[in-house]
């Protein structure tokens, strides 16, 4: 969790980022912005820093040769980590780097903000943090002044709506040598995300206990709907019922067991040998290893849930949600009506 309550921000530098594809140029200022209008400051703070408070996921900056400092952003950042005196420069050259890499002719230009806080707190502890975010979505905006006798109705066309950040990084002052403690926020589409995770970052995902258990529960979920139907003969609501039992699981014990998951959960051994081996497929290919124990994360749990479907649809007429016994559905086919139907068993209506 990430919070700004004690966090001041300390230098600001603003630039235009342009696409070099379609003639939209670089523009850079000659020095940083100076605020000292406390009402101003404050909403800076808000937009550049409240869409972090519910980021649980850290990343790290890399670079595929494992020399960290042929990683752009990683080399300005320690520069201005070790001298505030380049901040200002340093963020010329973030600028220019996210100009150089921008490739696609869909990516918007937008004005590029590097901010320098103290006292931003990141896992309970206080410390220094760079921000680099992009805004490009404009929204016309009215406001309403009041004179004498009468109001007048003014607008802003292309205003910045301080509640939709739309590409935004904290990289925090500790842990240098892994590649930094880094948190990122990205609202755009997939194109774009790849550009501002993968070219311009270029992170990898931090393999803490967060990151174990969501790795877990999404693997987990592919092999229950994708790859033991190929083996078993299952229906939706099997499938249903495997998926509620892992998540009950990991609801219920602090620590994640592999041997003990899959005897409680998947409980049949072609099962458990099938979901070992599609494991151990997943972190070759990802070059990814999956602890068989670890510390589960509530918040990674929490937002898995949500992606974990426990719904039978049934044509356009009913939706079915399944959150327990799956033995107390049956499914069977009615020959007069030539239809499918399911049968339920419950004790009372809620």
């Amino acid at each position: 969790m990430i919070f700004y309550t004690d966090a001041t921000l300390a230098q600001l530098s603003i630039h235009k980022v342009g696409n070099k594809l379609t003639d939209d140029l670089l523009s850079l200022s000659e020095q940083p912005v100076i605020v000292t209008d406390q009402v101003l400051n404050a909403l800076l703070m808000r937009y550049f820093l409240s869409p972090f408070e519910k980021v649980n996921e850290i990343y790290r900056l890399f670079h595929p040769s494992q020399d960290l400092n042929l990683n752009v952003v990683f080399h300005f950042a320690a520069k201005m980590f070790a001298d505030p005196s380049m901040f200002h420069n340093g963020s010329e050259q973030l600028a220019k780097h996210l100009f150089d890499i921008t490739s696609h002719p869909k990516i918007k230009s937008g004005e590029f903000y590097v901010a320098y806080y103290s006292n931003l707190q990141i896992e309970g502890e206080l410390m220094d943090a760079i921000g680099i975010f992009k805004s490009e979505t404009k929204e016309p905006y009215l406001t309403v002044a009041q004179q004498e006798k009468a109001f007048e109705l003014r607008y802003e066309q292309d205003a910045i709506n301080i509640k939709k950040l739309d590409k935004g990084c904290l990289i925090f002052n500790t842990e240098k040598d892994a590649g930094y403690k880094v948190a990122i926020i990205d609202q755009t589409n997939s194109t774009e995300a790849v550009y501002w995770t993968d070219e311009f970052l270029k992170l990898k995902v931090r393999n803490d206990n967060y990151n174990q258990t969501t790795n877990t529960l999404s693997i987990y979920k592919d092999f229950v709907t994708n790859k033991m139907p190929e083996q078993f003969d299952m229906s939706k609501t099997d499938k249903i019922d495997l998926l509620n039992r892992s998540i009950k699981y990991f609801k219920e014990n602090e620590q994640f067991n592999l041997d003990e998951f899959s005897n409680e959960v998947i409980a049949n051994e072609q099962g458990i040998e099938l979901f070992r081996s599609y494991k151990k497929n997943y972190e070759a290919e990802f070059e990814t290893e999956i602890a068989d124990s670890f510390s589960i994360s509530n918040a990674a749990v929490k937002k898995q849930a949500r992606v974990y479907k426990s719904v039978l649809k049934l044509d356009k007429n009913f939706h079915i949600y399944i959150h327990g016994n799956n033995e107390l559905i049956e499914k069977g086919y009615d020959e007069v009506m030539k239809m499918n139907y399911y049968k339920v068993y419950f004790r009372e209506e809620l």
